[in-house]
């Protein structure tokens, strides 16, 4: 392994200067920006953007942000709490076309309208980004990734020269819509941003900001001009993805697998109802799970740097005080608080439902189910503890 990665240090090294030895562009250079469609997996769900330098000097290559510094220390941790550097990468435009063709991921390119003097500009910028010192930065996933770097990194180094106009057929959309538009509304990588991610993606983005998604960077790029000439001089379709046949994922789904579970929540709920009893494993499962992913959530807003995971207000079913109240469940006898507890619990899902109603948030539709199996449970055991 730490062969690997010597021989991978000692290959970019050999790579970057051989391409710094030869830093001067000929006047029949292009630089291009580079889109690369969907994958696969939900990491490569929103595509990846980069730029291209290409010279009849013998140079070909692909500089792009957004390249996992693995060795950084506790890489894990500083990822989770969103402190993590990211690396600006340098590829062989031939490895980095192969890979993404492979993969089966659409690769689009368009070569900008520059001057000679502007491509040389640009070209030192990226030059000056890959030496070592340069190299990281903080990764943000709206504000600084992969693709708002080609936007900043032209503007900055041109001297902001450069004019992003509006395409006509954009329309308003807050940041979790444009991410959603991405992905299947009823799969787990959706249903973990809608639980992850607070109120704060539910605003509208400026038309700018829609430019953190590398399809946007694309329209937005075809349209932009450049001291009053067009930036884009030609566009062309490298690779067209080939049409594969998708899966059905209906019966692993969110809204498949926790409709199962909320259908047995009412079912026991029933069966306690008939035989006027608790299910006491039943309530401590669901204010255990309940209370942790509460506390995850109050984390991921109060001790991470993630921007987009403030203001969450899955809290109001995820509630991190269940934890607390477990030993209640257990009590032959419980604390007359307790009942007011579970009509807290109720006030809080209706209050999630009045914030969904009128867009403060956007919720999973996959959690549906389990949200109105956790109401009925609640209004269930207000009864049975009123009984008592």
């Amino acid at each position: 392994m730490h062969k690997t990665l010597l021989f991978l240090f000692l290959f970019l090294f050999v790579e970057i200067s051989a391409i710094a030895q030869k830093n001067t562009l000929s006047p029949n250079a292009e630089i291009s920006v580079l889109t690369i469609g969907p994958g696969t997996s939900l990491n490569d769900a929103f595509g990846h953007s980069a730029f291209r330098i290409k010279d009849s000097s013998g140079i070909d290559v692909v500089f792009n942000y957004g390249v996992y510094d693995f060795e950084a220390p506790y890489f894990i941790l500083k990822f989770a709490q969103g402190k993590l550097n990211y690396l600006i990468g340098v590829d062989r435009y031939a490895d980095f076309y192969g890979s993404y063709t492979a993969q089966n991921r659409t690769i689009k390119e368009q070569v900008l309208n520059l001057t000679e003097k502007e491509k040389q500009i640009l070209f030192d910028y990226l030059l000056n980004n890959i030496k070592p010192e340069n190299r990281r930065y903080l990764y943000d996933f709206f504000f600084d990734n992969c693709a708002t770097k080609i936007k900043d990194v032209a503007n900055i180094s041109l001297n902001n020269t450069i004019v992003f106009n509006t395409p006509e057929d954009q329309k308003e959309a807050t940041f979790r819509t444009l991410i959603q538009n991405n992905l299947n509304r009823n799969s787990w990588g959706s249903f973990g941003i809608d639980l992850a991610l607070g109120s704060v993606i539910d605003k509208n983005a400026t038309a700018e900001e829609h430019m953190f998604l590398p399809e946007n960077i694309y329209h937005f790029f075809a349209i932009a001009t450049i001291n009053n000439k067009p930036l884009v001089k030609k566009s062309q379709v490298l690779y067209t993805k080939r049409d594969t046949s998708k899966p059905n994922t209906f019966f692993t789904s969110p809204l498949f697998i926790l409709g199962i579970i909320g259908a047995l929540i009412l079912f026991i709920t029933y069966r306690d109802l008939k035989k006027n009893k608790q299910s006491v494993w039943l309530d401590a499962a669901l204010f255990s799970i309940t209370g942790l992913i509460g506390i995850m959530l109050l984390l991921l807003w109060f001790a991470t740097d993630h921007k987009g995971t403030h203001q969450n207000y899955n809290l109001l079913w995820a509630c991190a005080l269940n934890i607390l109240v477990i030993p209640q469940l257990f009590r032959k006898a419980i604390k007359p608080w307790f009942i007011k507890y579970l009509k807290f619990l109720v006030i809080l899902l209706c209050l999630l439902t009045l914030h969904w109603i009128i867009g403060v948030q956007v919720f999973a539709i996959g959690a549906i189910p389990l949200l109105i199996a956790l109401f009925i449970r609640y209004i269930y055991l207000i009864s049975y503890y009123n009984r008592r």
